[in-house]
């Protein structure tokens, strides 16, 4: 066996390799539409936008109790006198029924406060919102399209392990007929080796990444369509 045969196949194997991996790219498999449903199911159900959303409701309330609070600042009483015959040796107008108001000036003057400050917390609390929106938009994307990767990394990490088995016959064919030498088939084999690892570990990858933008959507990557 010539040293040339045993340099064809390895080197036959790498075109493979390298003409598959080169027509791969993770482009194509980015959707816009996909990663904005994603984002709009962040935004529905990852947890910290319900606090969000229980905060706003809750100032919201506060808003109402404060310009409900102007009842507060009068008091209203209703006095009554009955009219009897001791009352007719000194009659006076406060027989019979008297209607009282008593308002708390310090109140009057502090209730315009306590509404804008209560107003003040409500847009307070939805500014925090949206700009908790605009980073879940932003993580949401980045981690969309690290899963995006890893999908597309173990594609290629999966194709190169089927363009080496696909020769791999031939290679142990050849060595059997001693048309190959010991060193040239061990290579072959821990190339084989290395490949497999490599795809092992990009299938790790995608998990993890899926894991990961799984946790902010708050949903299997499956229930969105």
């Amino acid at each position: 066996m010539s040293k040339k045969t045993g340099f064809i196949i390895p080197f036959a194997m790498l075109l493979l390799h390298f003409s598959s991996a080169a027509q791969e790219s993770m482009l194509q498999d980015v959707s816009y539409t996909y990663l904005q449903q994603l984002i709009d199911t962040a935004k529905k159900y990852y947890p910290k936008m319900k606090v969000y959303d229980k905060r706003i409701e809750n100032a919201a309330t506060d808003v109402k109790k404060a310009k409900l609070g102007w009842f507060d600042v009068a008091n209203f009483s209703l006095l009554y006198s009955p009219n009897n015959s001791t009352t007719l040796v000194n009659p006076s107008f406060l027989n019979g029924y008297q209607v009282g108001l008593f308002v708390n000036v310090g109140s009057v003057l502090q209730k315009p406060s306590v509404i804008k400050h209560a107003k003040g917390d409500l847009e307070i609390t939805k500014a925090e919102k949206e700009e908790y929106e605009v980073n879940i938009q932003a993580l949401v994307t980045q981690r969309y399209f690290l899963y995006v990767q890893a999908k597309s990394l173990l594609r290629v990490k999966t194709q190169a392990v089927l363009d080496i088995e696909g020769t791999m016959e031939q290679m142990k064919y050849k060595f059997e007929k001693g048309e190959e030498t010991l060193e040239s088939y061990n290579k072959y084999m821990v190339s084989y080796d290395d490949r497999v690892q490599a795809k092992i570990e990009s299938e790790a990858s995608l998990l993890i990444a899926k894991s990961n933008l799984e946790e902010l959507v708050g949903l299997k990557l499956e229930q969105i369509k």
